[in-house]
């Protein structure tokens, strides 16, 4: 008899879990930006919108928390994948640690994209040219705070912003993480061993089409320091409880931690919840309706 109960739990619970975990390749999402610190805030400014194109979009100082934020990208938030940029009163610098890589900006081209940096007294620390072994033609440049931007030269670019590099020490942990918690897809797998890497891209979208999550692990290396640059990336959710129930279920398999439980931010109203990935690496969903009329 008992046997028995316990089996019509089971076979009651088990087709509402496998429901669940297919929400988020239904869900609505899309990236919505990327948020990290910088020591300027109107230098960052004056350098994204010089140098690389970008527009101020909006701007928020909190003096009763001491900071300032700005957000800025190549086109309106509802339909680009935008940088937040948060200045914390009195803090000049920040540690970016060895684990971010780069963010990547699309032009059509390339050396004129560089010039223009150079012109503006910008830090060019690879030029254009071929990728190892192949044709894509890039080139790295650094932004006064000392983060890492690529330049990605394509015949066509929708949103110029495309693409967030994060290295992680389990590479199938991480793909397994985001395939399943977040609805991301595997777009494309690089191995590169004369450079020692393996690099997946992953999103929702076509890799030349959408912003996309470049994930990298280095032969061997299991850790990486974060430092306390670089924050999170948010990502539109139409349901975030159903969403955090997600993640909460495959945290339990493959590791990771609940930073914030799903609900409205006091004040704002706007639905998030946030969570770490395995690798300590954070990522907020934003309910979709919530954040649009945040931008009204």
């Amino acid at each position: 008899m008992v046997f028995d109960c316990l089996w019509l739990v089971f076979q009651n619970q088990t087709p509402n879990m496998a429901d669940l975990l297919q929400w988020p390749k239904k869900d609505n999402r899309r990236m919505l930006h990327v948020v990290y610190r910088v020591g300027d805030l109107d230098r960052t400014i004056k350098f994204y919108t010089e140098c690389f194109g970008m527009k101020l979009l909006r701007h928020r100082d909190i003096p009763d928390e001491k900071y300032a934020n700005a957000f800025l990208g190549f086109g309106p938030e509802e339909s680009h994948f935008v940088v937040e940029l948060t200045y914390n009163y009195g803090v000049t610098s920040y540690e970016i640690g060895d684990g971010f890589g780069h963010f990547a900006i699309a032009t059509q081209d390339i050396y004129k994209s560089v010039e223009l940096v150079r012109a503006k007294g910008g830090n060019i620390t690879r030029e254009p040219g071929p990728v190892q072994g192949g044709t894509t033609v890039i080139a790295f440049v650094k932004d006064p705070d000392g983060y890492t931007f690529g330049f990605i030269q394509r015949p066509t670019v929708h949103d110029p912003f495309c693409q967030v590099m994060l290295r992680v020490g389990d590479l199938e942990r991480s793909i397994k993480f985001y395939e399943k918690a977040l609805g991301m897809k595997v777009l494309r797998k690089v191995d590169k061993p004369e450079s020692k890497y393996t690099a997946v891209m992953l999103g929702y979208g076509e890799e030349h089409e959408t912003t996309v999550l470049e994930l990298t692990n280095n032969y061997g290396v299991t850790e990486y320091s974060k430092g306390n640059a670089y924050a999170q990336i948010a990502i539109g959710t139409d349901d975030v409880y159903k969403s955090a129930e997600v993640v909460s279920q495959v945290i339990q398999e493959v590791g990771g931690k609940i930073t914030r439980q799903p609900g409205p931010i006091p004040g704002l109203n706007t639905k998030i919840t946030s969570f770490l990935d395995p690798d300590g690496w954070k990522t907020v969903l934003v309910d979709n309706v919530d954040f649009l009329e945040e931008l009204k």
